[in-house]
């Protein structure tokens, strides 16, 4: 793969291919089974990654989950949409380096081949399996009209065989395994009103008919796990397709990730009369602005390809040409630098259209992320499923009121982050701003009730999205030390742990990197040697095994029954036979699995350097070699345990330089620190910005200011900081941590996964590592220097109240000396009552404890004031 997967999207892989093995061998039975199961991913979760990933293991194996290839796979890509074919077998190409051209075959008349060839991907559309497709034609259904003066048994022209019959043949043919995926299952087959026919081709497809056998293997994606149920319900699948498990990605790992943006900001006017053309010019301020923003950002960053963002204005489905001739009018004068040629549409007629002096072309949707030039885009309803504008940074929305789903149908094509990442610390480039010029805080209310649930493919803000009204930005504190922002990028923070890893990958990740960086330029060869030197010495500690393993492989033992019939006996004889060249790769390979292949390929270079004059032995013999060592007892655990300390001393020594580096290639290293089954220490980063509400409706319907308070490292221009957000008891905690004379200032620590946000790794009821993020920060001075106390207010009666506890304690424990407080807060007979978790006997209560209340309660701890 070309990227590397998040964790989410490793985990469902893992879980598609175990389907797809199962699926396989429950169709090469001697009584075959037909199967599907559904991937369900929210949008920006990256299904085309994860489905390139699949396909590559189905291909060409996977050592990493030890999955071996499927010679027989065959993969047809399905879909009721021929655009979105296209578009996906572009992403396919762009995320994999092991799926060629050559492995993307678009299914177009004419199309010669008796059957679908293994290790390809094949893409048809519903309207190429219409009775009136030249890739049908000929084709004889019962249940389907012959079309009118063509002659019975008449084939496709130029074809010797029907797409159907192409079908047939491959899913009859015993050394081939048919895997369909249905991309966007839940369109095209009755759920939608693209086309009367398309349920009846699907299920056609998926259950066979007319003596055309059944699709073996059905693997639907969709937004939701209803979505896919109700598509195979209206394609009335057959009872006896096996249903195997789902494949779940959890929304609220995608928003974790940092793929998808973090906040959705919608304005709207605020009393009566007709603004549409104030709201446009405000909307034209914030793309100006934002494209200064990431051009900044560029600059900072020292990247030469700045993200381009894009405005997206929304018209009725009856366009007014007078009222876009209006919008472009107000667009260009507000905007004084817009070319003419910036500004596209998306509608259903791809002609040019003209309003008043400007004029418009048609652009593809799939074609506007990468068409830079424009910056403007007019478009109707949602835009065709499946296409992802990830630069789009503002919508204004023409729609009536009233059309609340078209805007967050629209809103869902906007929610990728462009860079793919979390831009740390800038709450200002992780959002997307819409501005609904017809909309009042009723509806624009509605829009907000609708994002709040798991609304087409917006994930629950709950799990890390924040829906803000008339959002302000909040700046660096003018008033705050240099002293106090230098304190919180020392205080260590732990990435969240990986259920399994491999730190052979996690240093050889590390050496590329450094090496990438011009850190260490020879860290790979250095961290390969280094891993030698440990086979090297496994091979001498434990020669008698070595050697016994190496005659394993050498040698294949097998037993001969043999029945004399004449003397009424049986006798069992054994034999051995040496091992050919095929069976020592066999091994090998295996080895490889182990090691990993490269540390396996570069060990038999170190063995058996390359000499032109050399025999072939050495090389046999290294081979032989690597095998036998992946017997030994404790091979994987020395080089494991090599392959931590090498890595552990080399993010320490390159620390510092890799602060210096630009943000995205410090994620990289974060990203590697990750790769670890136990927390591992990462740094803050101090925020550049955050936005958030400062004003809201009372019951009277008129605008009133948020409560605030002051010393915040972010705030206004006044130097408050809003804290509407907070409950009754956290309000309290921070004003009595406020009134002590030490205080210097406060951080609301960010709920989400990012740079600015401490994170600290503890285990759920489910034993699964999770990150907690403490509400509060607090900065004091103590014999002349600026410490940081940790307090967490959190109801004891929340589920996950203990696991919390434990996870702050192991933190405390580790890293308590670099802290002043870490203290846990809860409210217990409407009393504030506190855990300090740098004491050691409190620490032992809560970990022997199996209740979070009894902690608050009894001795353990004390009033909180």
């Amino acid at each position: 793969m070309k990227f590397t997967l998040k964790d989410y999207q490793s985990d469902a892989v893992a879980e598609a291919l175990s389907n797809l093995a199962d699926a396989r061998d429950f169709f090469h039975r001697d009584k075959p089974r037909v199967s599907s199961f559904a991937l369900t991913a929210t949008t920006g979760a990256g299904k085309t990654v994860m489905a390139a990933a699949v396909i590559e293991a189905l291909f060409g194996g996977n050592d990493d989950l030890d999955f071996e290839p499927d010679s027989t796979a065959v993969v047809l890509w399905f879909s009721d949409d021929p655009s979105l074919n296209e578009q996906t077998r572009f992403r396919l190409l762009e995320a994999s380096d092991r799926i060629g051209y050559s492995n993307l075959v678009v299914v177009e008349h004419p199309f010669y081949a008796e059957k679908f060839k293994a290790g390809k991907v094949y893409f048809l559309n519903t309207a190429k399996l219409s009775k009136t497709s030249l890739l049908t034609r000929g084709h004889i259904d019962e249940n389907e009209d012959h079309i009118p003066g063509l002659a019975i048994g008449s084939g496709p022209d130029l074809q010797a065989y029907t797409v159907w019959e192409t079908i047939k043949n491959t899913i009859e043919d015993p050394n081939l395994t048919l895997y369909m995926v249905l991309d966007e299952a839940h369109r095209g087959m009755g759920t939608s009103k693209v086309s009367k026919d398309k349920p009846t081709i699907v299920k056609r497809l998926i259950n066979g008919h007319a003596g055309f056998p059944p699709m073996p293997v059905v693997w639907g994606i969709s937004a939701t796990v209803e979505r896919f149920e109700a598509a195979m319900k209206a394609a009335e699948v057959s009872g006896s397709r096996m249903t195997l498990p789902r494949v779940s990605v959890d929304s609220r790992k995608v928003q974790e990730s940092g793929l998808l943006k973090d906040d959705i900001i919608l304005d709207f006017p605020t009393e009566s009369g007709a603004f549409d053309t104030v709201l446009l010019r405000r909307a034209t301020r914030k793309i100006v602005d934002s494209t200064k923003a990431w051009s900044q950002y560029a600059a900072e960053q020292g990247d030469t390809d700045p993200v381009v963002p894009l405005m997206v204005l929304q018209s009725p489905n009856t366009p007014d040409p007078h009222m876009l001739k209006q919008a472009l009018d107000v667009i260009f004068e507000e905007w004084g630098d817009l070319t003419s040629d910036a500004v596209a549409h998306v509608f259903g007629e791809h002609v040019t259209k003209e309003y008043g002096p400007w004029v418009v072309p048609h652009i593809s949707p799939e074609r506007v992320q990468d068409a830079k030039h424009i910056r403007v885009l007019i478009a109707k309803d949602a835009i065709s499923t499946g296409w992802d504008c990830p630069r789009s940074e503002v919508m204004i929305s023409f729609r009536p009121a009233k059309d609340a789903t078209h805007i967050t149908q629209l809103l869902g094509r906007m929610v990728r982050t462009p860079l793919a990442r979390r831009v740390p610390g800038n709450e200002k480039l992780n959002a997307v701003e819409c501005i609904l010029p017809f909309f009042d805080r009723k509806t624009a209310s509605d829009v907000v009730d609708v994002l709040m649930g798991v609304s087409d493919g917006l994930p629950d803000p709950d799990k890390g999205r924040r829906i803000l009204i008339r959002a302000e930005e909040m700046l660096p504190n003018a008033s705050i030390s240099e002293e106090v922002w230098e304190a919180l990028e020392a205080i260590p923070s732990e990435s969240q742990p990986k259920r399994t890893a491999k730190p052979v990958k996690r240093l050889t990740a590390l050496a590329q990197a450094l090496a990438r960086d011009g850190l260490r330029l020879d860290a790979g060869k250095e961290a390969h040697a280094e891993l030698h030197a440990v086979l090297d010495g496994l091979a001498a500690r434990y020669k008698p095994a070595f050697q016994e393993a190496i005659d394993d492989i050498l040698t294949m033992e097998g037993g001969t029954v043999a029945g004399h019939r004449r003397l009424g006996k049986r006798e069992d004889l054994t034999f051995s036979e040496h091992a050919d060249d095929l069976a020592i790769q066999a091994s090998f390979r295996a080895a490889a699995r182990v090691f990993t292949a490269d540390v396996a390929r570069t060990y038999v270079d170190h063995l058996a350097p390359e000499d032109p004059d050399a025999e072939d032995d050495g090389l046999r013999d290294a081979y032989v070699h690597v095998a036998a060592l992946a017997k030994l007892p404790n091979a994987l655990e020395d080089l494991d345990s090599e392959a931590e300390r090498v890595t552990r001393a080399w993010l320490d020594q390159y620390r510092v330089a890799i602060k210096g580096l630009s943000d995205e290639r410090q994620q990289i290293y974060n990203d590697i620190r990750a790769m670890s089954t136990a927390p591992q220490r990462i740094s803050l980063i101090r925020p550049q910005n955050r936005m958030e509400e400062t004003k809201r409706k009372d019951a009277n319907n008129n605008e009133v200011a948020l409560p605030y308070r002051t010393k915040h490292l972010l705030s206004d221009s006044h130097g408050n900081f809003p804290v509407a957000s907070l409950n009754e008891w956290e309000l309290s905690v921070l004003d009595i941590e406020m009134t002590r004379s030490d205080t210097l200032a406060w951080y609301r620590n960010p709920s989400r996964s990012s740079a600015d946000s401490l994170g600290i790794a503890f285990y759920d009821v489910q034993g699964a590592w999770r990150t907690m993020r403490p509400d509060f920060l607090f900065f004091s001075v103590h014999s002349g220097q600026v410490k940081v106390s940790i307090v967490d207010p959190h109801g004891h009666h929340f589920s996950d109240a203990l696991p919390k506890l434990k996870g702050l304690a192991r933190f405390a424990a580790e890293y308590g000396p670099e802290f002043h407080r870490i203290e846990a807060v809860a409210k217990v007979n409407n009393k504030l009552r506190v855990l300090d978790l740098t004491n050691e006997k409190v620490r032992q209560a809560i970990e022997g404890a199996d209740s979070a209340e009894a902690l608050y309660s009894g001795p353990s701890a004390h009033s909180y004031t």
